[in-house]
Parts: C-alpha cells; structure tokens; sequence
C-alpha cells in the first residue's frame, strides 16, 4: 500500500513537471500536503518514514501466583510484628569463658602445722557451741508451744468468743525484721580506697 501511494506521488510530480516548473508555494504545498502521519513526501529532505513499532506486550501474569506472593509477604510481616523486641544483654550477669575453665586455679600460700591445728580447733569449739546453741532454742520453743496449747485450751472453757478472737493471725507481726551476724564484721575505721574505672560498656542502638 506505501508502495501504491509512493508511486502516485511520483507520477503526479513529473506530469506536473511536463505542464512547467513548480513554483516555490505549490512545491511546499505539495510537500504540505503530502507529509502527513502515514505517507511522507518523497522531495522532504531528511525526512524518514514513521517507524510504525509494536508496544511492547505485558507479561502476562497467573493471578493465583500473584496472589500466593502476596500471602507470603503478608505471613512474613505478621510474624516480624509478633516477634519479641531484642532485649540489650546485661554484660555484668555473664561469666566470661576463661574465668569458667576449671585448669585456672588460684594458688594458696601454704600454711604451717601450728595454724593449721588452731583452725581445726576453733571450728570444732565452733560447731559444738552451734549444736548447744540449736538445742537449746529448739527446747524453749517446744515449752512455748505447750504453753500456748494449754492457755488457750483453759480460756476455751471460759469463753468461745475470746478464744476464736485468740487463734486469729496478728498481721502486725510482719515484716519482721532481724539482724542477723555476719560472716566477716565490718572493720571500725576502714576507709574504701578509690580506685580507676575503664568504662568499656558497648552502646546498642535499636
């Protein structure tokens, strides 16, 4: 058909051509005229013929994979939004590694036969003075309790209602407080010296 139409406009130029010479107006006239989306003219100079490209075609997509993507989008966002936040480890509460190997043991000065001997003997006058101690305690809590049973049996005949009254808890007992010995007493005077402290705390940031 471009063909066709090419040839056309050939064979009106020359008979044209054989009437007389084209005037300047009717050749850009012609050209005008000729030059439109589907036919350019043969005497425009540069002139090319439309490039008449096919779009591109979509790739055509399965809405049932397309939609199986976005479920599995989905799963994964709610199980990122339902997973716990990241807690900042407590350095402190964890024991390096080389402090927990069995073969690093801290070396002892020996002691001599003399000191060795007062220590057995003070902790056997120690344990033995604790037995006494304990069962001692042990027989003043049982006559404590064999007297309460018995006051509370004899004001049980006098009155019903002051001995449910004495049987019930007493919570101003508590909290009981008590201060209770210690293993190694605090030294009177004793100063704490001041000592350097290397912050080489790690900075998390979330």
């Amino acid at each position: 058909m471009l063909a066709q139409a090419a040839a056309s406009g050939v064979l009106s130029l020359l008979r044209c051509r054989a009437r007389g010479p084209l005037c300047s107006s009717q050749l850009t006239c012609y050209v005008q005229g000729r030059e439109n989306h589907w036919q350019s003219s043969l005497l425009a100079l540069g002139a090319a013929l439309p490039m008449r490209a096919e779009p591109r075609k979509k790739k055509r997509v399965d809405p049932r994979r397309d939609q199986a993507v976005k479920d599995r989008m989905r799963k994964k966002l709610k199980k990122l939004e339902r997973a716990p936040q990241e807690l900042i480890p407590i350095e402190d509460f964890i024991t390096p590694f080389k402090y927990m190997d069995e073969k690093r043991v801290r070396a002892t000065s020996p002691t001599s036969f003399e000191e060795s001997e007062r220590r057995f003997l003070l902790m056997k006058k120690w344990s033995v003075y604790k037995q006494q101690q304990r069962t001692a305690e042990m027989e003043t809590i049982q006559s404590l309790l064999k007297a309460q049973e018995q006051a509370l049996s004899e004001l049980r005949l006098e009155s019903e209602e002051l001995y449910q009254a004495a049987i019930q808890r007493d919570d101003d007992l508590f909290p009981f407080e008590r201060e209770e010995p210690m293993h190694t007493p605090p030294l009177p005077n004793y100063e704490a010296p001041e000592g350097k402290c290397n912050d080489v705390t790690r900075v998390y940031t979330q």
